[in-house]
């Protein structure tokens, strides 16, 4: 018999498999995406170096639906601004796979190239080394927090009748439809302009 034309198994297929199944799941297994892919277990480590590996593909694969680009503009607020919003777009597409990503290490290579182009956009700007980490971990609390937000149910506050929380229900009717990206909107602008206090303090 000759060998398939096209293979069983690499990397991308791997990754497009574990991250289907954390999308429908929340999780993953190595045999989950070797059954997947009709292969043997085994198989996937000459691929990847195990569930870690694994997680990091995923967040490179994540991680290049952000725009890189954004960090260029100028000023340094409106780049970091555009950074944000594309940062969370990319991240609101999976939203179960962010708790998985947040409790393991960066590692691969892409993604801190991109945190070494923010760390110099941001020295570039004129924040203290003592400053840089702290405004993209920041950042990065707020822009995951909003991209799970996008994912939570339209009606978060379920109300029995509009006489028992009366208020809660004007504010509710008031905030709309887009009241997700709003809240977003707000708390990035807030961000920034502590941020721009940082600098000229």
């Amino acid at each position: 018999m000759g060998r398939p034309r096209t293979p069983l198994l690499d990397r991308e297929r791997i990754t497009t498999t574990a991250l289907r199944l954390v999308d429908e799941q929340g999780e993953f297994s190595v045999p989950q995406i070797a059954r997947k892919l009709g292969v043997q277990t085994g198989s996937l480590y000459h691929h990847v170096d195990g569930r870690g590996g694994v997680v990091e593909l995923m967040r490179e694969r994540v991680c290049d639906a952000i725009d890189g680009g954004t960090l260029d503009l100028e000023p340094w607020d409106a780049a970091m601004a555009a950074w944000a919003r594309s940062y969370r777009s990319a991240f609101a597409a999976h939203p179960r796979v962010i708790p998985m990503l947040m409790t393991s290490p960066v590692r691969a290579p892409k993604v801190l190239a991109q945190y070494e182009r923010a760390v110099g956009r941001l020295l570039a700007a004129g924040f203290g080394k003592a400053d840089v980490m702290n405004v993209i971990v920041a950042l990065e609390n707020l822009v995951l927090g909003s991209a799970l937000d996008l994912a939570a149910p339209e009606t978060m506050w379920e109300l029995p009748d509009d006489a028992t929380t009366p208020l809660l229900a004007e504010a509710l009717a008031a905030a709309g439809p887009a009241r997700a990206d709003a809240a977003f909107e707000l708390a990035l602008g807030a961000f920034l302009a502590h941020c721009r206090g940082l600098l000229d303090g």
